[in-house]
């Protein structure tokens, strides 16, 4: 069985190197305007982000409560449980750092278009994966920092929780009414250049994650980063995707879900979101903090579920096709 590597990952890991080799680029001190850029990239990614979201489909899709109501709580209290029960074993400042990185990461809402494409693949019940995924970025806005908060403002003086929400809203929440809104007049429009809309969202992620570890190389945050750390950072990843993915897997047996269902919410529930992961983090910490840090657990999360998700789905369609 052959696997394609995820081009995304493949442009992400260009990217990091391109950032080691020329951090100055992207350094506080550089000339590019790279805040703007962002800012602005970010509120047309989720404007567009609303001209795909049919109220239609959302209403309609309220009604397998059951199913969305535990995706959207594996996403947003069980991942963050499962990091927080870790919690008595940070007793250092660097760890404390890697562990909120890691909260961060088990607080981020479900992605969108992998989920979807991956429970198509392993014939799961596909409009309830289009519904959850959708409406997870929506709470994630407001949940997200509320986990972050909890902890963040903790360890430092600059948490502000009423300046991140009106940030969150002006960036985020208001371009998605607004594409929500303009759906009905330029939806079709989206659909028809969904992929050049998806490639646009890329490019934006990209220049996010370069002058995000642009700016730690050059402060040389990354110097006490071993290979060593590197690997037990990404067994724990692998282990945190598996816990929630059987969790989700035996709660849904005891709900008697059907295999739909089943594989809809194990795929959806233990999807993250990089577009948000990257897009919250430059809002949620504060400067003092290294971006490109707290942003490392959640590209190595976003690798491996693609690579193991879509494992599982291909296994799934095989044994599907197999039944019929």
């Amino acid at each position: 069985m052959r696997f394609k590597i995820d081009k995304f990952v493949i442009a992400i890991l260009i990217v990091i190197v391109v950032a080691y080799l020329f951090p100055s680029l992207g350094s506080k001190e550089s000339t590019i305007p790279f805040d703007t850029i962002g800012s602005i990239g970010i509120s047309l990614i989720f404007f567009f982000y609303g001209l795909k979201l049919s109220p239609d489909k959302i209403r309609s899709g309220l009604k397998n409560w059951k199913l969305h109501l535990l995706v959207q709580l594996t996403t947003f209290l069980f991942f963050p449980l499962l990091v927080i029960a870790f919690k008595p074993l940070i007793n250092t400042e660097a760890t404390q750092t890697l562990w909120l990185s890691f909260l961060f990461l088990a607080a981020l809402p479900s992605t969108v278009s992998s989920s979807v494409v991956m429970v198509s693949i392993a014939k799961g019940n596909i409009p309830a994966a289009i519904f959850n995924a959708s409406i997870s970025g929506l709470i994630g806005i407001v949940v997200t920092p509320l986990w972050i908060g909890l902890f963040l403002k903790q360890s430092t003086t600059d948490y502000n929780i009423q300046s991140i929400y009106i940030s969150l809203i002006t960036q985020i929440l208001l371009p998605v009414i607004l594409g929500i809104i303009l759906q009905r007049f330029w939806g079709k429009f989206a659909l028809k250049y969904s992929k050049q809309l998806t490639l646009f969202d890329k490019s934006i992620i990209l220049l996010i994650i370069y002058k995000s570890f642009a700016e730690s190389f050059a402060e040389d945050l990354f110097g006490s980063v071993k290979a060593t750390d590197l690997l037990l950072l990404f067994a724990i990843v692998i282990a945190l995707f598996y816990m929630v993915y059987f969790i989700t897997g035996f709660i849904s047996k005891k709900l008697h879900f059907n295999s739909e269902d089943k594989i809809t919410a194990q795929f959806c529930g233990t999807k993250k979101s990089l577009v948000h992961g990257t897009v919250f983090a430059d809002i949620l910490f504060p400067s003092s903090m290294s971006i490109g840090f707290i942003l490392l657990p959640l590209m190595v999360f976003h690798a491996a579920q693609i690579f193991i998700v879509s494992i599982i789905a291909t296994r799934l369609a095989k044994r599907e096709n197999i039944l019929e």
